[in-house]
């Protein structure tokens, strides 16, 4: 076989910018090394000759003589060996290398090449990595979210450890595929989330009831966005968070509203309470001036028609009485909160009634000013109604703390734009410059001795509708009230 003479070997080995050791494959000893290794360890060929290991190696048990000979021994039998090792320069400097071991039989001699290059910056940034790792594992051990990717099929490739706790996965359970954990209701809405993800964005949160790997129900809230990073990295990544304590105070929140509006309702009907019972009063009596009357007709003779007369008459008036009860009671009554498409002037046509009771016997006169055209808009009818008393119900006791002889509340629906206006004006005193601003933010109030709660509700409830609630001071003073809400295409 014709081997390669070492002169010319070390001329192919100078022309390399990766270090390159020769030892002498009997005794290991060095015997030359190029350009890049001189410069890289600080000696010269001359001065490497006759270096041992300890005296340009790393002190330490890793780095044993033994170890590096091992390695070439075995190149000799098993072909190139890579190890870890880690030079020292004449400067004291340690080099963290990556070195690999050749036999490579020359003509004169066979010699181990070892060829190194510094690895400390890649060593440094992997423990780098390891630390950051290690310390995103700890932040995230008690975090109720996490990151899995799905593949094109819906399986779950990869998922997180808190993702596995989240879902109730035990460390060596099946992943399995996505849609296991939602309802049946829930699958096709996720199907078109998951289909919706680009590589862009990623897709609007949207909330899931699951049922966990241990039978537990829970709310997830999932975000997702298309990826393709390699083949291991293709699908989509999804992030999901627990939000069932989120979704319970929410709630919580909803049904304490609910029952701040019931309060409401019966706040406002307890005053005008007088006003019913004034009301109530004339019909009534009227029932029994004409029960006893056609009681005092049947005691004498050829008075059945007239009696019939007057049992009728007292059956209009109760049904009068009936009709007024019945008002009421639909106003107060507590119910599930149902919306529904109304007209807002039929709205305020079923409160003018009571409006009116309350503003007659304050003195006061109630003008409506209905809109040309319908006005239809999506609304908790009892609701909106409550906030037309509330704002109407403020308006007159405006008028009568200020003991006008003059007082008129008025009350018009009007289109605006894309909007359905109820504005509700009156000719008292108005309110300051500083409180009109945060009239309707709670615990301010137009009336003396009131405490705001009233309009604070009415901004809670028209908010709740998508609308928005203002007031402003109308050319001929008093105050305005008005709330718009979205009309119905």
């Amino acid at each position: 076989m014709n081997f390669p003479a070492e002169d010319d070997f070390h001329r192919l080995l100078d022309a390399l910018t990766q270090c390159v050791l020769l030892h002498d494959a009997e005794t290991k000893a060095i015997v030359w090394a190029n350009r890049a290794a001189c410069v890289a360890l600080g000696f010269s060929v001359e001065e490497l000759l006759p270096l041992k290991a300890h005296d340009m190696t790393r002190e330490d048990v890793k780095y044993r003589r033994e170890i590096a000979v091992n390695a070439m021994d075995r190149s000799v039998t098993e072909g190139p060996q890579s190890y870890e090792w880690c030079y020292r320069s004449r400067a004291g400097v340690h080099m963290l290398s990556e070195a690999v071991a050749t036999y490579v039989p020359l003509r004169e001699r066979a010699v181990v090449m070892v060829q190194f290059r510094d690895i400390s910056v890649e060593e440094a940034m992997r423990q780098k990595l390891r630390r950051y790792e290690a310390r995103l594992r700890e932040y995230m051990q008690d975090l109720g979210e996490g990151v899995a990717v799905l593949t094109p099929r819906g399986k779950v490739s990869f998922i997180s450890e808190s993702g596995r706790r989240v879902l109730g996965l035990a460390g060596d359970a099946p992943l399995g595929v996505a849609l296991d954990y939602c309802t049946p209701e829930d699958r096709g809405r996720l199907i078109a989330q998951l289909r919706s993800a680009t590589r862009q964005h990623s897709t609007p949160a949207q909330r899931y009831p699951i049922t966990r790997r241990d039978g537990i129900r829970r709310w997830l809230r999932i975000t997702c966005r298309r990826i393709d990073i390699d083949d291991e990295a293709n699908g989509v990544l999804v992030h999901f968070r627990d939000i069932t304590d989120e979704v319970a105070t929410e709630e919580a929140r909803r049904v304490e509203a609910r029952m701040l509006e019931y309060a409401g309702r019966y706040n406002a009907m307890g005053e005008m309470a007088t006003a019913i019972a004034h009301e109530l009063s004339q019909p009534l009596a009227a029932v029994r001036n004409f029960i006893e009357g056609a009681i005092q007709r049947l005691s004498q003779p050829d008075s059945v028609e007239s009696a019939v007369w007057g049992l009728r008459a007292a059956d209009r008036q109760a049904e009068h009485a009936a009709h007024i009860i019945k008002s009421v009671r639909e106003f107060v009554v507590k119910r599930e909160p149902v919306e529904i498409e109304i007209d807002l002037r039929d709205v305020l046509a079923d409160v003018a009634y009571f409006i009116q009771l309350r503003a007659r016997d304050e003195g006061v006169a109630v003008k409506i000013e209905q809109w040309r055209a319908p006005l239809p808009i999506r609304c908790e009818r009892v609701l909106i109604g409550q906030v037309i008393l509330n704002l109407a119900f403020n308006a007159v006791e405006a008028l009568t703390g200020a003991k006008s002889s003059s007082g008129i509340v008025t009350l018009a629906t009007v289109r605006n734009g894309e909007a359905a206006e109820l504005h509700v004006i009156d000719n008292g005193p108005g309110v300051p410059d500083e409180a009109l601003e945060r009239l309707f933010d709670g615990f301010s109030s137009s009336k003396a001795g009131g405490n705001g709660i009233g309009l604070s509700l009415c901004k809670n409830i028209v908010s709740r509708h998508d609308g928005r609630i203002w007031a402003q001071r109308p050319a001929d003073g008093g105050l305005e009230c008005c709330f718009a809400l979205p009309l119905v295409e």
